[in-house]
């Protein structure tokens, strides 16, 4: 087990490097490894919920050493970020969203709800109107293999649960709640690709890694499958989805199907995430970068990217760039090194500018996407140590969060110079 103290020593030894960045402060998270960071303003005050990957650490609120699980933050001041609560879960609670009572239709006013993963077998709801003292609601669903990156419409309540279903051939696919009133989950249907499905016969697809819908702006969700192969972007008619029928036949499974891009068999689709409306020439066109994740460490694999793809024709999606970064000496060092995950809030401040992506020992890049078909690197921030940047996630404020897998906590950061002239004011 790795202390905080070891992790807080080793982050130090090797400084860390910036350019068109700044550190604004850094908080340790106890020394949990972390993955989601979701911000959201909430009753005046800007509050950071974190999901954690499976362990255990003190927690220094309560004194108790307490399985890894959600990190709640008051980070209204990002240069002194407060730990507010730590919520244990056995085997780890990843993914975490937040949505307000008063954006979801059967929602209490005045409160907010926090989604999150129960290690690998559930899905539960918790109330965190005072993010101090969060109360459980009810379990979602119960008895999976698997869970992962969710996604969660907080102005319908629809939830897209990824989930190792009892009976289905793949370790992770799509289960659609309607979460609009949190005391009373509604499941709508399972999905996934064709032959995942119970009872198919023949090779079985790739396995979920996260949907990303885009709805009210548009009746689309986005779902990415694979990790660093076998990656698939799947464009989805959301009103199909939600309204077909919802037997997981072959057939049942196509219909909602608008567009598909089949990535090389070495590449995965971590992040699958839509900018739409992009005007290119005067024209508005649709995108959506797709992230591949790294996993082999020294770089023993196919180097995991950014594809840009073009959707505005849904039925074809074409490839026009890609976004990569150089290795440096990251490989010889032998740490994980690649992409893994874009920001996916896009408030105005950046949005249709800037993108942000997690490369993890290469830390987080600032990408210039103005013209998608040509990605420009504009700022970056490399935690110092053998830090591994996991997810990364943006605020209304202008402030960039970044995540550790191996423990080094929480940086909070802002662009500088060149790169801070590209955001609205």
């Amino acid at each position: 087990m790795v202390t905080p103290f070891a992790v807080g020593c080793a982050w130090a030894e090797t400084p860390s490097r910036a350019h068109n960045m700044r550190l604004l402060a850094h908080h340790p998270l106890q020394g949990r490894g972390a993955y989601q960071p979701i911000i959201q303003r909430q009753d005046g005050r800007w509050i950071a919920y974190v999901g954690h990957h499976a362990g255990e650490a003190l927690n220094s609120l309560s004194g108790q050493r307490e399985p890894n699980g959600t990190s709640i933050l008051d980070i209204s001041d990002p240069r002194a970020p407060r730990l507010l609560a730590h919520l244990p879960a056995a085997g780890g609670a990843q993914m975490v969203r937040v949505c307000s009572g008063d954006a979801l239709p059967r929602g209490e006013r005045g409160h907010w709800y926090l989604l999150r993963t129960r290690g690998h077998s559930a899905h539960e709801l918790w109330d965190v109107s005072d993010p101090s003292a969060p109360r459980k609601l009810t379990t979602v669903v119960d008895g999976l293999t698997d869970t992962h990156k969710s996604w969660w419409e907080c102005h319908s309540g629809i939830a897209y649960l990824v989930s190792g279903a009892v009976g289905w051939r793949t370790s992770r696919m799509t289960q659609i709640y309607d979460l609009s009133d949190p005391r009373r989950p509604r499941h709508i249907r399972d999905f996934g690709l064709p032959g995942q499905q119970p009872g198919a016969r023949g090779a079985v697809p790739v396995g979920l890694h996260g949907p990303i819908s885009a709805s009210p702006e548009r009746e689309r969700v986005y779902f990415g499958y694979g990790v660093n192969h076998g990656g698939v972007l799947q464009i989805v008619d959301r009103r199909r989805l939600l309204e077909g029928a919802p037997a997981p036949t072959e057939a049942n499974l196509r219909a909602p199907e608008v567009g598909r891009f089949d990535l090389p068999p070495d590449y995965g689709a971590h992040t699958a995430l839509p900018v739409l409306g992009l005007r290119i020439d005067g024209t508005p066109r649709d995108y959506v970068f797709v992230v591949n994740e790294a996993i082999a460490v020294g770089c023993t694999e196919t180097r995991q990217k950014v594809w840009v793809f073009d959707v505005t024709d849904e039925a074809r999606p074409t490839h026009v760039a890609w976004f990569d970064v150089p290795e440096g000496d990251f490989c010889l060092r032998g740490l994980r090194f690649g992409a893994h995950a874009s920001n996916e809030a896009q408030p105005p401040v950046f949005a249709r500018r800037l993108l942000f992506f997690s490369w993890f020992a290469a830390g987080v890049r600032a990408v210039d996407i103005r013209d998608p078909r040509q990605p420009r690197e504009v700022g970056y921030y490399i935690p110092g140590g053998d830090a591994l940047t996991n997810n990364v996630e943006v605020d209304a404020r202008g402030v960039i969060a970044i995540v550790d897998r191996a423990g080094a906590g929480l940086h909070l950061l802002e662009l500088t110079g060149p790169a801070r002239a590209l955001m609205r004011d």
